[in-house]
């Protein structure tokens, strides 16, 4: 691991507090099912997130992180103004890169977080500091400080259960890049190491679409039939009805819904798109999978 990724880990747990989820009342419901592979939502689900989802998207503007943020990556802290202005931009040019990726025929684009701050401080004046990864710290910073995360109860111990009973362990999440890193801080592994397969883990950063894209379910799906893992043997796990269980369901997979946390559970009763959806299962603790896999 190089110095400025491990500088970007210390950063991360430099700023990460635990986040206990809040409980739901929802009602659970989940039987015994075989399955092959087990892919997963990572915010709201496998990370309990005071805003219930990833990025700036999901975190509330803030001036005065955003100037914490500065002096992290490197920068001399501007005056106020300067930081209101920036949270703003911020929101602009994130609405302006959704737009021109839509009239491209994506309908569910994705950003790169750090080519949008690029352009942010291009219009505030703010050169770089200097050499180095102080874009990334900077992005790090501003996610931290602005949308804390933290594992759930129980994944620390979910995930070499899930080892050991063989399961092919994937990932198809909403992210950026700092999201794979958050494991590394959280406990001390990389994805990989921790279980996940590299080839069954779609990043809507890498993909530069998001959820709930058809897109990318058919994307994994596909992956996962090469490996002779057929539909029915897939179960997904996520908090969202819109963008976890309705697409899953789309490509034939068995549906989890993660009712564990009132700050991240995402029913969208009033969506008609998915009014008629309704998940295999619900669970509102992750060792309750134990208890569904065999």
């Amino acid at each position: 691991m190089g110095g400025g990724v491990r500088e970007e880990i210390d950063l991360i747990r430099e700023l990460t507090s635990p986040v206990r989820p809040l409980p739901t009342g929802y009602p659970t419901r989940f039987a015994p099912v075989r399955a092959r592979a087990l892919v997963f939502d990572i915010y709201g689900t496998l990370l309990a997130s005071a805003a219930g989802d990833v990025g700036v998207d999901a975190a509330a503007d803030d001036a005065r992180a955003f100037c914490r943020a500065l002096a992290d990556g490197g920068w001399q802290v501007r005056d106020s103004l300067a930081a209101e202005e920036a949270v703003h931009l911020l929101r602009r040019e994130i609405a302006a890169e959704h737009r021109a990726r839509q009239e491209e025929g994506i309908d569910y684009p994705e950003v790169d977080i750090l080519e949008i701050w690029r352009r942010v401080l291009a219009r505030l004046g703010m050169a770089p500091p200097g050499p180095g990864r102080s874009l990334r710290l900077l992005s790090i910073s501003y996610e931290c400080r602005t949308n804390p995360v933290w594992p759930m109860p129980g994944l620390a111990e979910l995930l070499p259960a899930l080892q050991e009973r063989g399961l092919a362990l994937g990932i198809l999440s909403n992210a950026q890049f700092y999201t794979p890193l958050l494991f590394e801080a959280f406990f001390g592994k990389d994805p990989r190491s921790l279980g996940f397969d590299p080839g069954l883990c779609l990043w809507s950063f890498r993909e530069m679409e998001g959820k709930p894209a058809p897109g990318l379910f058919r994307r994994l799906n596909e992956r996962l039939n090469r490996r002779g893992i057929a539909p029915a043997g897939v179960v997904y796990v996520g908090n969202d009805m819109l963008k976890d269980i309705w697409p899953a369901a789309q490509v034939g997979w068995r549906t989890v819904l993660f009712a564990g946390d009132a700050r991240s559970l995402r029913l969208r009763k009033d969506n008609a798109q998915v009014a008629a959806s309704r998940p295999d299962m619900v669970i509102d603790r992750l060792d309750q999978l134990l208890q569904i896999l065999r």
